[in-house]
């Protein structure tokens, strides 16, 4: 039964009423400014206190004819009541809310942090913005990008920028996202960055990538975990949450207690973008571009603690004094927080001709260097899924990854897994890709092999699908 079915029958009075809800309907009276819902039984007139206000799940003017107190049946209604005017609150409630809703929904991506980034978090927006685009013609989804934003993600006729003023990670966000987005009439908003707006007018569902800010506090900065620690509010507040790895979903049963059916995991994948290439040809586009004129080893994350860079350095150094490598370790990432320990580690260890930073590499770029490296090496403390490494394979390039969190899942067999505190056996690894040219292409084939079975198409798919259920729920 749709709400505002039990709202058929008013009376038409003037100034100075209250409304009367009888047995689920609503009158106007004169008397006191207070309102009430209105149940006869054998003493007579019995009021019971209603607010007409929605509480953000169940409409609180919304209720079914009272029961009497000692049978428990329905209590007789009062005379049905002239037809009026529709009263100001008899509107269309949120579609998530009707029984009878329609069919297609009117879905809100939270993609703010595009407007500061390319990498990372973004890089998961914009990948499944374009998916579900190419996706879905039925459903309306409206993109929240930042005020100076100004080009729409994908253009489609069922897609429509919403240009929002709260910054992303800002210390009002919620108070004045909800503000911004309570006129959007959305059925569902997906919040990729983790943490909703608490208040709304709309069911939400949340992307969790990692749970590195809980695991290793004192790799983050003030800011992030004033954001981050609202993580236990959001994974509560929210319908549902998608995890990017089985090993994210493990992480949140065991350190927030979330029940493992309010999770799916959902993969992500590299971008079709990359993809193996002639040697030759990636090698003379890095070396036009990058002046990288030996073999070289890739390493390609933002600069942070837990990317765990110094012991990187260390067995970088160990592969040069033991072995006499001829190779370069390219460090391709921004300059993330708390970098201070990273970028001494290079003069510590006398490596400052031997890493090359590069820091800003647009994606097509970035192809080459993956496919002209012979290896790329991410000894992290903790990935909550380790796209990088997708990547690399997806190029045909060998993985050395460490042996914790989710890069044992992402990598399978594919790849040399290697303890990520261990700088002799990371040095050992990169050692053995470099010198054995049969490896290499063992490697090479298995990890195609391996990038091939993660597809954004996929995600979207099963993306939209977790749309589908968190709205057949209400």
């Amino acid at each position: 039964m749709g709400f505002k079915g039990n709202f058929n029958s008013r009376a038409r009075v003037g100034r100075g009423s209250v409304l009367f809800c009888v047995g689920g309907r609503v009158r106007r009276t004169s008397g006191s400014a207070s309102r009430l819902c209105s149940c006869r039984d054998q003493q007579g007139l019995k009021p019971c206190l209603r607010r007409p206000l929605f509480d953000g799940n169940t409409p609180s003017w919304y209720h079914r004819p009272c029961k009497d107190a000692t049978t428990g049946s329905d209590r007789p209604m009062l005379p049905d009541l002239i037809p009026g005017p529709p009263l100001p609150w008899e509107v269309e409630p949120p579609n998530h809310l009707n029984t009878g809703r329609k069919s297609l929904m009117r879905i809100g991506i939270d993609a703010r942090l595009v407007h500061y980034t390319q990498a990372g978090i973004a890089q998961y927006i914009l990948q499944l913005v374009s998916q579900l685009a190419n996706l879905d013609t039925g459903n309306e989804y409206v993109i929240l990008q930042h005020r100076k934003d100004k080009a729409p993600l994908v253009q489609r006729p069922n897609f429509r920028r919403h240009s929002v003023w709260t910054p992303s990670h800002h210390r009002l966000e919620q108070w004045t996202l909800p503000a911004e987005i309570r006129g959007l009439r959305l059925d569902l908003l997906h919040s990729p960055d983790f943490i909703p707006p608490f208040r709304r007018n709309c069911l939400s569902v949340i992307t969790v990538h990692d749970l590195a800010f809980l695991l290793f506090p004192q790799f983050m900065t003030r800011e992030s975990a004033n954001y981050y620690g609202q993580i236990d509010v959001a994974v509560r507040n929210t319908d549902h949450i998608i995890a990017v790895s089985q090993s994210t979903s493990e992480d949140l049963q065991r350190l927030l207690g979330v029940s493992e059916s309010k999770i799916s995991v959902i993969y992500e994948a590299a971008n079709p973008l990359f993809r193996p290439i002639d040697d030759e040809q990636a090698m003379a586009a890095v070396r036009q571009r990058y002046g990288i004129s030996d073999e070289f080893v890739l390493f390609v994350s933002t600069i942070e603690p837990r990317k765990n860079l110094p012991t990187l350095f260390e067995a970088f150094r160990l592969l040069l004094d033991r072995y006499a490598s001829g190779a370069k370790l390219v460090v391709v990432g921004k300059l993330g927080w708390l970098v201070d320990d990273s970028l001494a580690a290079v003069e510590r260890l006398r490596l400052q001709k031997d890493v090359i930073f590069l820091q800003q590499v647009p994606p097509e770029d970035l192809l080459y260097l993956y496919n002209a490296a012979r290896a790329l090496v991410m000894p992290s403390f903790y990935e909550g899924f380790g796209l990088p490494a997708l990547e690399a394979m997806a190029c045909g390039t060998p993985v050395i990854v460490s042996n914790v969190s989710s890069l044992p899942e992402v990598v399978g067999d594919a790849g040399i897994l290697v303890p990520p505190r261990d700088a002799e056996a990371i040095a050992v690894a990169m050692w053995r890709v470099l010198s054995d040219p049969r490896l290499r292409e063992e490697m090479r084939a298995k990890g195609i092999a391996r990038a091939s079975c993660f597809s954004w198409e996929k995600a979207a798919r099963q993306t939209l699908e977790v749309y589908h259920e968190v709205m057949s729920q209400t």
